[in-house]
């Protein structure tokens, strides 16, 4: 019975599955990322996080705690040389599980774990925001570069500001707008004399 059992046997004896996980964890200290199936690398995630965690600390101690589960003197040096130094802000999650689709054999998920702080391509993605672009029809950019020439060649001429025109406007519109009257109450008085003259002649 696996009472109580809540990690991932992995169809494995305990001394094999061991000596599989220990050696997984070299390799990926190594080379910074490996392929493997999905169950196999959750399992190396929660093997190989303590380990770098404790790698923070270069000790005696430290060195050999990491040793008793590596059993590799090349991995713990680089492990306490090179990574020690890029995982020192990182407070956990030091790995990072990337599903690959499933194998042609047996049809097992495949997957690639990796050690976040190595992988170029995202960390200068998140730290490069990308600007905004406006998609304009063709033909656009030719007018563009004959308007900045024809800028650069004509002399610059001062243009009324807005609210001077603005003003002007107005000015103009009340004046037409009195005329108008003007001339308006100048026929309604013309029309009268006009029928007077013509009342005197019939008389």
């Amino acid at each position: 019975m696996r009472h109580r059992k809540s990690f991932n046997h992995l169809g494995r004896t305990s001394s094999h599955r061991k000596a599989m996980l220990s050696n997984m964890a070299s390799s990926l200290i190594l080379h910074k990322r490996i392929n493997t199936t999905v169950a196999k690398a959750k399992a190396l995630r929660v093997y190989v996080e303590p380990l770098l965690t404790k790698a923070k600390e270069d000790t005696t101690h430290s060195r050999r705690v990491v040793f008793s589960y590596l059993q590799n003197k090349f991995a713990v040096t680089e492990l306490f040389r090179e990574i020690s130094g890029k995982i020192a802000d990182r407070p956990g999650g030091y790995t990072r599980v990337i599903k690959l689709g499933k194998r042609l054999g047996d049809n097992a998920e495949m997957a690639m774990i990796e050690l976040v702080d190595y992988n170029e391509h995202m960390l200068t993605d998140k730290g490069a925001k990308k600007k905004k672009t406006t998609r304009r029809r063709g033909g656009t950019k030719k007018k563009a570069a004959d308007t900045t020439v024809a800028e650069t060649t004509a002399p610059k001429v001062e243009e009324p500001k807005a609210e001077e025109v603005k003003v002007e406007v107005k000015e103009e519109t009340k004046v037409e707008k009195k005329e108008a009257k003007v001339e308006v109450k100048t026929e309604e008085k013309k029309e009268p004399e006009a029928k007077d003259v013509s009342d005197k002649k019939e008389e």
